[in-house]
């Protein structure tokens, strides 16, 4: 297993984009390319007393980089020799098994889209992160890489998602959702309302397990496996909760510090609370998965560390090995809607 990661993409690159891709060569048993300016990767390897590449890590020179300034619809095509291009032009030649970046969202999904491609017949890639939930976790599709949706992006959207989430949660008839303000088919704009009927009729069939529409608070409680969202709405229930728990977390931790005898209820719950803690870090997962696109590729979080790049790895190389796009291949057919019905959004 070979991954292809991005040295440049990020806060924290070079160092910990080295240092994470390292950590997973030591640790996970994988192949790397580091992708980038080959001065800067070296000088980490050297700031380590490394004075080559070791055994399982190999150097590809890029001269450019994808900077957060840069417009993310034509940056990687402007810098054609930079560490984003070169690495997703890497894996569309079958260099590597997928692709991993910390660099710019819409930069990524842009080049993506048109230097590996989606997968033939789908209409819109999603951005599929794993969101802490009562009963484990559940996969959020889409969480913003398409603001404006139609029906049958939704409708693929869930089974994207149910293929993802059978895969990577181990769930085996996941639990289909349609996020909305309330239960009853009726609920929500126009759009919820054709997607409800489009994902009953998928569930009729038994392509899908839909159980209808959920709440917010419903999908943190642990009603669906899949949460079916357009990018727009997705993102803000992402963000609500990553504030939540950071909020939370700050307020325990104030709690816990008042006086002599709640320092000793924070030693005696430690354990809970470093549980809750990793519940909500992102670098735990390492990155959010690209469904749609035709090989792997995993966007890590802007301000990932060395530990979540590793750990990145580790989700490109189980995603690399699911046979989830060769699900979403295979079943392409049933998440289409008819010609005369398709409209653009």
């Amino acid at each position: 297993m070979k991954i292809i990661v991005d040295a440049m993409g990020g806060d924290n690159a070079p160092a910990s984009n080295v240092r994470g891709a390292l950590a997973a060569v030591k640790e996970l048993g994988v192949e790397v390319i580091l992708v980038g300016r080959g001065a800067d990767i070296l000088g980490v390897l050297e700031e380590d007393g490394m004075k080559a590449p070791p055994q399982g890590v190999e150097i590809v020179h890029a001269s450019e980089v994808v900077e957060i300034c840069d417009n993310p619809a034509t940056a990687f095509r402007e810098k054609k020799d930079s560490s984003l291009t070169v690495g997703l032009t890497l894996l569309k030649e079958g260099r590597g098994d997928a692709f991993v970046s910390a660099g710019s969202t819409g930069a990524l999904l842009a080049a993506a889209t048109l230097v590996v491609k989606r997968i033939k017949g789908i209409r819109r890639a999603a951005m599929a992160p794993v969101v802490p939930t009562a009963n484990g976790g559940a996969v959020l599709i889409d969480c913003g890489a398409t603001a404006e949706c139609t029906p049958e992006y939704l409708l693929q959207f869930a089974f994207m998602g149910a293929y993802y989430a059978g895969h990577v949660l181990g769930r085996p008839e996941p639990r289909v959702g349609l996020l909305n303000i309330g239960a009853e088919p009726s609920k929500g704009t126009e759009l919820q309302q054709k997607t409800y009927q489009l994902l009953k009729e998928a569930g009729e069939q038994g392509r899908i397990h839909f159980i209808g529409n959920v709440e917010g608070k419903e999908a943190v409680y642990g009603a669906a496996d899949v949460i079916v969202a357009d990018g727009y709405s997705g993102n803000i229930f992402l963000k609500t909760m990553e504030g939540t728990g950071g909020f939370l977390a700050k307020q325990l931790k104030e709690m816990f510090k008042k006086n002599a005898l709640t320092q000793l209820a924070a030693v005696m719950v430690s354990g809970g609370i470093k549980s809750f803690k990793k519940l909500l870090d992102a670098g735990e997962v390492g990155g959010t998965a690209f469904i749609g696109i035709s090989k792997p590729v995993i966007k890590a979080h802007g301000s990932s560390d060395a530990y979540a790049i590793k750990n990145a790895v580790r989700q490109a190389a189980r995603f690399a090995t699911s046979g989830i796009i060769e699900d979403i291949t295979e079943n392409v057919a049933y998440m289409r809607l008819p010609a005369g019905e398709k409209k653009e959004g």
